[in-house]
């Protein structure tokens, strides 16, 4: 019989912190930040976007700072667990369903031969945001889109607030 041996791993992350290689990330990422930043569109819906987003990717890292993120802002852990099933959930307005719906249309395959940001998507999150918000939710997407590549690849730490350590 063939034993495995038990590998013990330290570190806290798969890659070490990628701004140290590329620091440029740091002023992508601050202005990503200040560009979703702008209170056009409430900063519980982004932190409900990116935390839907972290779901549909299925990454530890985004759920647990996007959920942190709404702790702090005072959600209640009703809304926050409704997050993976808001389309039957009622905790959400409708604002808040059209930027999931947007969100994971955009994040989801579509379905053969459809878009994933239909005309009929578009007109029902428009109904909500005004062009401001309408264009800071779609850079909010994008943005957790970019954050998305170094969470899965990177595999930091799982934390709850950005000041925490992440990366090795």
């Amino acid at each position: 019989m063939r034993r495995s041996a038990v590998v013990t791993d330290t570190s806290i992350s798969r890659m070490p912190n990628p701004a140290e290689f590329v620091p440029e990330l740091n002023d992508i990422s601050a202005a990503l930040f200040r560009a979703t930043g702008n209170r056009s569109v409430p900063r519980t819906t982004m932190s409900l976007v990116h935390l839907r987003a972290g779901q549909i990717v299925g990454n530890t890292y985004l759920t647990i700072l996007n959920t942190g993120f709404l702790r702090k802002a005072g959600v209640s852990e009703e809304r926050i667990t409704a997050v993976s099933s808001w389309q039957d959930a009622s905790y959400f307005s409708d604002a808040e369903r059209a930027a999931l719906a947007l969100v994971e249309a955009t994040l989801q395959p579509a379905p053969q031969g459809k878009e994933r940001v239909s005309d009929e998507l578009y007109a029902e999150v428009a109904k909500h945001y005004d062009e401001k918000a309408l264009a800071t939710l779609t850079i909010a997407i994008g943005q957790i889109s970019f954050f998305i590549a170094l969470a899965v690849i990177g595999k930091p730490q799982p934390v709850s607030s950005l000041a925490d350590q992440q990366w090795d």
